[in-house]
Formats: structure tokens, sequence, C-alpha cells
């Protein structure tokens, strides 16, 4: 039987809560069942909202896995009930749901690719500040913290992605209406984060990622259709940079350009031709052109082209360019008069692409003078030619009236071969010397209109004439040769340079790789192949990949399991040497990958095993103190060989409760340390008076609680977070405290508050510790200057930070005016 194909996943992105995602998702499930599709729903929350309540009716409903965590009862989506009833489409809501810790997989997205990999078709939601790489910018726009993600990739693979919009003012009324939270929750929630600016915002980033995602695809359907012609799908801006000094304002005018189109892209090309001629540069230019356009967040390409109009459209069209920018002509009069120059040819060419002709300082500036003995063109063949049969006949008509003397005859003749040679090479050249040997035996040896001649110094001149002729032609073509290899080796060279600071930069990731390698040499598609049973693409670029080496028209073999295969057109040996350098830094690339994918795995794994190690060394006696104090302590009241007083008995058992107390706090920190290492911590925000906590906090502190002083003013605001977490947060800051203050001076805890946060601060009068070790009292295992070695693992602390932060605050140590060290804890005020 073969294997099940994978299944698709369908996703509604919304830019934030309430927008209709779930509706959306239920009302083409119903869609769907009555086309007589067999739809399940596996998981889908209705917090308390009646319509969609409503529209699970006539759904089969999926039985949930129950949970217990932390002495709450959770039900997640059952993954193994899913696979096994093996609908044809299963909707799972909240693709960035974080599952209760001991569920099968850590997220829920997770749950979904094992699904998939059944066989089943997944219709999910997840909104914009879900994804991993806009984090930083949520949190920025709306002031909270997104603790749920999912990788962009995982959605980026979604067979199908629809957006759900809604205008923020509707979104308000919506929630003005109790259709998306419950009433009591509606007006913190409007004041907050569904302030209009927040959604707007939010808004504009669910359209900007759609819009690239859509841009990807459109991409992707032109190139496996062999679609050349521009798509003004959206706007994009390409610059051609010559590494002259207009490239600056070349660059700056299309990004001007490109920002008058919300969301355009801006591209700059620098053409290197093979023969070495024009838009040759100066390098140090266009590496500063380069970092120019980088700036002004754009991207940088160069490729390799013999005709630049050409070359230059070609890119443009490869990359669906919209608008092309180039610098006016620097040439003079006379020199456009004999060609339409760069500019003029890329217009009438261009097509729908509009072509910006930009003026600068250097406009009609003559270059530099080319150096000599470049490569000849054709053109320059055609004029070699064309002087060497009109000239000769034309000079000897000019000379006949002259009536000169023979010697200065064949010097001039001698001198217009080597104008020929010059202009046209060698066989051009060859072809005027006999031509001109000719003539001057007919018209200008005696005896004329005879080929004889009379004289055996004659004979030697015109035998000389023709193999200076010769000599001349041959050397003008060797140098010709030798500057076509020479302006060759200059591209390749610059093709390299290129390739190297690619690598230095640190683009070395594959798909950029391939990608600057097929737009050097004009390829459709490039694609690294590794030998697997069978050949297996590891990265492609371009359009439909190569799937083994016999389909493409050229292959480099990197070693025994890797080949890089091109396909577009054949390479000549020359391009195939700069292309094994790509082919070598590909695979380097993909050793790099490879390391560090497994780097990251090994991570985890060398983390978690420095944690056991730490741990067994701190715990070794760390947890067997107390316990060793509470079982004397009970076997001592068990004994029946003593008498004890009920003064005795009662110490007896205080010292149990105590070094129970010590012990109950270690395996709590134990605990909840290794749940913040594996992300896997429960945080239950809601609104919290710090003067029911703190006392809560105070009497979990057994005996220590009487070294505890509350000062907290009136009337301090509530604050936003989890009243368990801060309880434990607080103890251990007051322990850590009680432990380092002398025995007759007591802990103060007090609370203050301004604009949008309320700080709780916890004081101590000890030794204090020096500035540089500050930070180092949050690291794990650390105990700085304890007086004894037996009181903790050196957990309080570090577990501290991690869960205020956890609870989206701060907490920071401070140095107490007369000496000590003062903890200052800072969550939001809740509105």
């Amino acid at each position: 039987m073969g294997a099940t194909s994978r299944g698709m996943l369908r996703v509604y992105l919304g830019a934030a809560p309430g927008v209709g995602k779930t509706y959306a998702m239920l009302s083409e499930a119903h869609r769907a069942r009555e086309r007589g599709k067999d739809v399940v729903v596996g998981f889908v929350e209705t917090h308390g909202r009646a319509k969609i309540a409503r529209l699970l009716e006539g759904l089969e409903i999926m039985p949930r896995r129950t949970m217990t965590h932390r002495g709450a009862t959770f039900t997640e989506l059952d993954v193994d009930a899913v696979i096994a009833r093996a609908p044809a489409v299963a909707l799972i809501d909240e693709l960035a749901h974080t599952n209760v810790p001991g569920s099968r997989n850590v997220k829920r997205w997770q749950d979904i690719d094992q699904i998939l990999d059944a066989g089943i078709d997944v219709v999910s939601t997840v909104n914009i500040q879900h994804f991993e790489s806009l984090n930083d910018v949520v949190e920025q726009i709306t002031g909270v913290p997104q603790r749920e993600t999912v990788p962009d990739e995982v959605v980026r693979r979604a067979g199908q992605i629809q957006l759900v919009d809604m205008a923020p003012e509707a979104l308000r009324r919506r929630m003005a209406h109790g259709n998306v939270y419950r009433p009591e929750r509606v007006d913190a929630a409007l004041a907050n984060y569904f302030r209009v600016g927040n959604l707007t915002a939010l808004r504009e980033l669910a359209l900007i990622w759609v819009a690239d995602k859509v841009d990807e695809e459109l991409d992707h359907y032109r190139a496996s259709h062999g679609i050349a012609g521009t798509w003004e799908a959206r706007e994009r801006v390409v610059v051609a940079l010559t590494g002259g000094p207009e490239g600056d304002t070349l660059v700056r005018r299309a990004a001007r350009i490109a920002a008058r189109s919300k969301g355009a892209d801006l591209l700059a090309v620098h053409v290197t031709r093979a023969d070495g001629l024009a838009f040759g540069g100066d390098p140090a230019s266009l590496i500063r052109q380069r970092t120019l356009v980088e700036d002004l967040g754009g991207s940088y390409h160069q490729v390799v082209g013999e005709d630049i109009p050409r070359a230059l459209l070609e890119f443009a069209r490869g990359v669906n360019a919209t608008q092309l920018v180039l610098g006016a002509s620097r040439r003079g009069r006379f020199a456009q008069i004999l060609s339409r120059g760069v500019g003029v040819t890329t217009t009438a060419l261009s097509g729908p692409i509009d072509v910006h002709m930009v003026t600068h300082e250097g406009t009609r500036k003559a270059r530099e003078p080319a150096q000599s003995g470049a490569a000849l063109t054709r053109g320059r063949r055609l004029s070699g030619w064309g002087l060497a049969l009109l000239g000769m006949p034309l000079l000897t008509a000019a000379l006949l009236p002259l009536r000169l003397s023979l010697p200065s005859e064949i010097l001039l003749f001698l001198l217009l071969v080597v104008g020929v040679a010059l202009v046209g090479g060698m066989w051009p050249a060859l072809t005027a010397a006999v031509l001109g040997f000719g003539l001057l035996n007919w018209f200008f040896t005696p005896p004329l209109h005879t080929l004889t001649i009379s004289q055996p110094e004659n004979v030697l001149a015109l035998v000389i004439f023709v193999l200076v002729a010769a000599m001349v032609s041959a050397v003008v073509d060797l140098a010709a040769r030798r500057s076509r290899e020479a302006a060759r080796s200059q591209a390749d060279a610059e093709v390299l340079s290129t390739l190297a600071g690619h690598v230095l930069r640190g683009e070395a990731a594959l798909p950029s790789l391939l990608a600057r390698m097929r737009e050097t040499f004009g390829l459709t598609s490039v694609t690294l192949l590794e030998r697997s049973d069978g050949w297996k693409i590891v990265a492609t670029s371009g359009g439909v990949p190569c799937t083994s080496p016999g389909t493409a028209d050229t292959d480099v073999v990197i070693d025994d399991g890797l080949v890089l295969a091109a396909h577009g057109r054949l390479l000549d040996a020359s391009d195939r040497r700069v292309l094994e350098a790509f082919a070598a830094q590909a695979a380097v690339a993909l050793r790099e990958q490879r390391l560090r994918e497994a780097a990251e795995q090994a991570e985890p794994l060398a983390e978690a095993d420095r944690m056991r190690t730490a741990l067994l060394a701190a715990v070794s006696h760390d947890l067997r103190t107390p316990l060793a104090s509470a079982k004397a302590a009970v076997e001592s009241l068990r004994g029946t060989d003593v008498m004890w007083s009920d003064e005795d008995r009662a110490e007896l058992l205080a010292t149990a409760d105590e070094s129970l107390i010590k012990l109950d706090r270690l395996v709590s920190n134990l605990l909840d340390m290794s749940r913040l290492q594996a992300g896997v911590l429960g945080v239950h925000l809601e609104p919290v008076a710090i003067e029911d906590v703190l006392p809560r906090a105070i009497d979990d502190l057994g005996p220590s609680r009487e070294r505890i002083r509350s000062d907290l003013p009136p009337m301090v605001p509530e604050i936003t977070a989890d009243p368990a977490l801060l309880e434990r947060v607080l103890v251990n800051l007051m322990a850590n405290a009680v432990r380092y203050s002398p025995d007759d001076e007591p802990v103060l805890v007090t609370a203050s508050w301004h604009g949008e946060n309320v700080e709780i601060r916890v004081i101590d009068r000890g030794p204090g510790i020096p500035p540089e070790a500050h930070e180092r009292v949050f690291m794990p295992f650390q105990r700085l200057g304890d007086r004894d070695s037996h009181t903790g693992v050196g957990l309080g602390l570090a577990l501290s930070r991690g869960l205020t932060e956890a609870m989206g605050g701060t907490l920071v140590l401070e140095d107490t005016p007369g000496g000590g060290l003062t903890m200052a804890v800072s969550l939001r005020r809740h509105a």
C-alpha cells in the first residue's frame, strides 16, 4: 500500500481577536458538510459567544482530552482521537495555542502537523500578533507581550491563507455589543488593547504579511509557467548602477519613487559585461552604493551580460519590475550620434516597464578614455573589413596624382594597414595587406600596370610591407584576445568579490545563495541535489527545479553526494569555473545549516544536562539538611525511651514544621525553575491587590515572618499579575533578605506607583554585594556571600526574576542607602 499523502492546511488569519475567524471557519464547515464532505470539529472554544455555539450545532464534535495541572482540570485537543476518526477535514481553532504541560506536544501547531501527516486536511485560525517574527513589533505597538507564538514558516506552508478583515471601528462596535468578550471585560479591552491606533497598526501588519505571501505565490506561478512578461500587481523599482559617481543620486531617486507606492520593493542591479566594455565602474563606489541601497531597505544584485540593455531588462522582467531607473548618458554628442546608448536602447525595448532617465552632475561629461587593447566587437570587425575594402582603393586614387616615391607610398599603405588592424583585427588587416601589395605593384611599381617588378629592391620592399602588415595584425589580434580574457577574468573576479561579500555579511543561507547564483548567470532555476536513495532536493531557487543531474542544462559535481543542477542555458567553461565557486560555497552553507540545526537540537540537551549536574551538586546536601532535621524530630517524638515534656514536644514539632517548610519551598522552586526553562509555566493574569497577597506571603515564611515589617501606603493601585506567582516571588525575595539581614534589623516591604507601573520594594540591611555582581545573583545556583552553605541551592532570585518577567514585569537589584540591598519588583498597573 502506498504512503498516505499529507493533508492540506488552511488558515484563517485575523488582525485581532473578534474579527470573525472562528465564525468564518465554522460557516465554511457547514457549507462543506452540505456538499457531502466529512467534517469534524477537533477543537473550537466558544468563549461564551452565543453565535459560535449556534454554529457548532449540527457538526460532529470530537471528544477532548482531559488534563490536570496544578490541581486544575483542562481540556485539550485529542490528536489520537482525530487521527483514529480519520475525517476528510478537521476544524482546529487557535493555531498558536500552548498546550497544558503533559500534553503530547508543547504547541497546538505541532498537534496539527501530526494530523496533517496522517492525510487529514485541517482548517485553523490565528491572529497576526502570534507570529514569531512580529512578536517584538506587536509588543511595541500594543504594550502587551505575546507569550503564545507560532513560527512564520508554519503558516507560510499552508496551502491556503484567507484574511478575515474588519475595520477597527466595526470591531470596537462588536466589542461594545458584547459579541467578543464578556461584558465585565469590554471596557478594559476597549481602553487598552483594542484602541483604534492599535487595531489599525495590527490590521496593516496583517495586510502586508498576506501581500508578501501572495507575492511569493505569484512569483512561483510565473516561474513555473514560464511567464516572462511584467504583471503590474505590485510596484517594484529597479535602479541600474554603473559604479560611477552618479549612483548615489540614482539610488535616492529610486527610493523616493518606491516610497510613493506603499509596500513597493527597491532593487539595485549592476551589470558586468563579459567583454569588459562600459559599466565597468569603481568597485569602491559600488560597495558604497550597495550599502546605501540596503540602508534604504532595498536589495543589491549583480548579473553578467553581453548586452547591457537586454541584461537589465531580463533582470527587471525576472523580478516582475514595473519601473526602471537609469542615469542620463555621460557620453558626448558625437558618441550619441554614432550609437544610441544604453538608456535609449533600454527605453525602446522596455515594453510595459516604465523607464526613468535621471539627470545628474555627470550628465554629458565624457568618461575617461577606455583602456587600449579592448576586445573587438562584431561592429569593429565589420568596420575593419569596410576600411580594408574601401580604404585601399581610396588611398590609391588619392596617391596617383601626387607622384610620390615608392618608399613613401609603401609607408602610407602600411599606415592604413595598421589602422585596419587596430580597428578590425588580424583578418581584415591581412586582407588589406594583400590588396595593398597588388595595388602598389600595379599602380606604383615600374613597369606600371603590370604585375612584373623590374628592380629587386622593390620586390624586397613589397615583401617587407606584407610581412610587417602580417606581424602588426597578429599582434593586434593577440592583444584583443588577451584583453577579452582579462575582461572576462575581471567580470569573474567581480562576481566572486560579490560572493565573498555575501558570505562575509553572513548571508550564506542556501536559498539566498542560490538566488544570487541564478541572477548572476541568468538561469531559470538552480537546485542543490543530494544523493539519498535517489536524488533529493535540498534547496532550490527559481522556477521548476531539476529533480536529477540528468534533467539539468549544466551540473557541477561537488562531492559524491552533492550536485548543483542549473536549468536555463548551457554555460561555457569560464562560467563553469565561477559556478564551481558558488557550488563550493553552497556546500559550505549546507554544512553550516546542518551544524546549526544540530547545535540547536543539542543546546537544550546541553542546558538540561548542565541544569541536572548543577542540581545534583547543589541538592546533594541542601535537600538532605531539612529532610534530616524533620526526620530526626519525628523519630524523637515517636520514640518511647524518652519522656518528652510539653515544651520539648512543641520545640520538636516546630523544628519539623520549619524543616518541612524549607523542603517544600526548595522543591517548589526546583519545579518552577524547570518549568521556566522548558517554557511551559502557566501564567494567569488578573487584577491583584498587593495588600491581599503580601500577608499570605509573609505567613509562608514560617518563623521568619517575625522579621518582616510591612509598610504599604494606603490606596495602592491594583496590579495585573498572577496571584500565586506573585506570592512565590515575594516569599523568595523576603526569605533571601532575611537570610542576609542582621538579626536585629527587620526586612522592610513597601510599595509605590508612578504612571502605568507599581513597584514593590523588599529592603534589607545586610552586607550587600559589589556592583559587578548585581546581575550574577540572578543566575541559577549562585550564592554570593552566604553565611551558611546549607540554606538553599541559589534558585530564589533566578526564579523570582523569571516569574516576574513571565507576568510582564521586571526585577532589578539596587543598593540600599546606608548598606544592604533592595529588590524592586515592577508590574503593570491594572487599568
